[in-house]
């Protein structure tokens, strides 16, 4: 019987979408996703709102008049990557296609995607921050990491209150620093954090959740290749010459607004296939994050002052 391969793609790209933002250090931004608008392709819109503040009251005319206006602003995902995978007929067949073809596209999107998708997001909000000058210089050092971390987080909720949920992203290897520094057994903890439909064991500072990224993943910029050009054919991502670590960002939950799609995933079996006697799987994924204006209040960017 024939393999319907439409179905198969219809399962991949659930499954595959489901992966980005379980797996992904940056998940939880995609939760901030709900506020958008997408209708498909690559643009979304979101939803901009603007109130009037409170007016006197008077008692013979009542209330001042007020005012809301909501536009929704119209933004493209930049992010448009893909690649063609090939897999030969003599390797698979139709009995085995799904489970080959699951674990070649999961062992994909978890060695490449999630870690590219990661930098871009890390790297994006760190050149916001250069721009809305959200960005300190800070040499990490055992007896200052600490002191200067909880300065930080108070310097964002004197802007946004304590009400404000506030999420640490941190290198890895900073915050095996901030695990041996000299007073943090008082401040830091074991929680939970939601990501997705997982939830996970994180240390806490202060009551906000740490998640510790990988720094190869959490540099200021990045060049993401072209997968074409001569000595670029591998495609991914390398951090840019001029490129210098992350210490941490702080963030208010609801500030960064990530969507990530995985357009229709094709999938051709050999016989319909082309080029070769191989089972042929189109990925293609539009991916983007932005912060509105005043979500930028909520956001502070540390980079190491050193390099």
């Amino acid at each position: 019987m024939s393999i319907n391969t439409m179905e198969y793609a219809a399962v991949f790209m659930q499954e595959l979408d489901s992966q980005m933002v379980e797996c992904a250090t940056s998940g939880w931004m995609e939760d901030n996703a709900g506020q958008v608008q997408y209708s498909g392709g690559a643009e979304v819109k979101i939803p901009k709102m603007e109130l009037s503040g409170l007016g006197n009251y008077d008692r013979d005319k009542g209330f001042a008049t007020g005012s809301v206006t909501v536009n929704y602003e119209t933004k493209k995902l930049t992010q448009d990557r893909g690649r063609a995978f090939q897999v030969d007929a003599m390797d698979v067949d139709e009995t085995n296609f799904a489970a080959v073809a699951g674990n070649v596209m999961g062992e994909f999107q978890r060695t490449k995607v999630i870690p590219e998708i990661d930098a871009y997001r890390y790297s994006t909000i760190a050149q916001l921050a250069e721009t809305k000058s959200k960005k300190k210089d800070y040499t990490p050092a055992a007896d200052t990491i600490l002191e200067t971390l909880l300065n930080d987080m108070t310097e964002i909720r004197d802007k946004v209150g304590d009400g404000a949920e506030i999420v640490v992203t941190m290198s890895a290897k900073v915050a095996g620093m901030l695990d041996l520094a000299k007073g943090g057994n008082n401040v830091i903890d074991s929680g939970e954090f939601t990501q997705g439909n997982m939830t996970l064991k994180v240390k806490e500072i202060d009551g906000c959740p740490i998640i510790r990224v990988p720094s190869a993943r959490f540099k200021t910029k990045y060049d993401f290749y072209d997968g074409v050009s001569e000595s670029k054919e591998t495609g991914g991502f390398v951090a840019a010459a001029d490129a210098k670590d992350i210490n941490w960002i702080i963030a208010v939950r609801q500030a960064p607004i990530a969507v990530s799609k995985t357009d229709v995933t094709r999938i051709f079996d050999p016989m319909t296939n082309q080029n070769a006697n191989a089972w042929k799987i189109d990925y293609r994924k539009y991916h983007d994050l932005w912060i509105t204006d005043n979500g930028m209040e909520g956001v502070l960017v540390s980079v190491n002052s050193a390099e």
